[in-house]
């Protein structure tokens, strides 16, 4: 795993990405990888809950409100619209739900967590500049979330242990895309590098 170019610092925040129900074993979007990445994603949320940030994805209410291709989209997902699923599998995974408050929840209808706008409100009221990223999926919600990071300007580190795919072909390609072509904003390094070198103040 990769190196950190420097500590995280003071106003660094982990963006844990749509650990939910919906992505566990036997659910409609089970990721295989999940189990072993949450225990990672814990630690780094133990380390400092009150600078966590859960992101859940959650469905339109039902295919008729999709807009665009989400609409073919939910053709094929309609079990996960909210009409038809489970609204347990929409929170966050049971070993989170200790952690809020003080860690903080928003949520969102498409892969970027910054496109309605509450994410970025909350890192400017907080003044964060720097996202420590764990959660899934590498090749879908994160992806999406952490080209729109870097295009805002945060500093992004991923937590690669903590990151989970269904697919580990495009979970591979991405990690090695994230080293090679965005050294500069991305870094990649294990959970124990990041709380090796991330103090936190308050």
């Amino acid at each position: 795993m990769g190196q950190l170019l420097s500590p995280p610092g003071p106003h660094a925040v982990h963006l844990c990405i749509d650990m939910q129900g919906l992505f566990a074993p036997g659910a409609p979007w089970a990721t295989p990888w999940l189990e072993r990445a949450l225990p990672e994603a814990v630690r780094l949320i133990a380390h400092a809950p009150q600078r966590t940030v859960f992101t859940r994805f959650i469905p339109v209410r039902n295919k008729a409100e999709a807009r665009g291709v989400w609409k073919a989209y939910y053709e094929k997902w309609e079990c996960v619209t909210r009409d038809r699923v489970d609204p347990a599998l929409l929170e966050l995974m049971p070993a989170l739900l200790r952690f809020v408050p003080p860690a903080t929840v928003i949520d969102r209808q498409t892969y970027c967590a910054f496109a309605n706008g509450r994410l970025q409100g909350f890192l400017d009221g907080h003044q964060v500049d720097t996202l420590i990223v764990s959660g899934g999926e590498t090749d879908v919600c994160v992806l999406a979330t952490v080209l729109a990071a870097v295009d805002i300007g945060y500093r992004v580190i991923l937590a690669e242990d903590a990151l989970c795919s269904s697919s580990d072909e495009s979970h591979d390609a991405l990690i090695e895309l994230y080293t090679k072509r965005f050294s500069l904003q991305i870094e990649v390094a294990s959970v124990d590098r990041i709380l090796a070198s991330w103090a936190v103040d308050d």
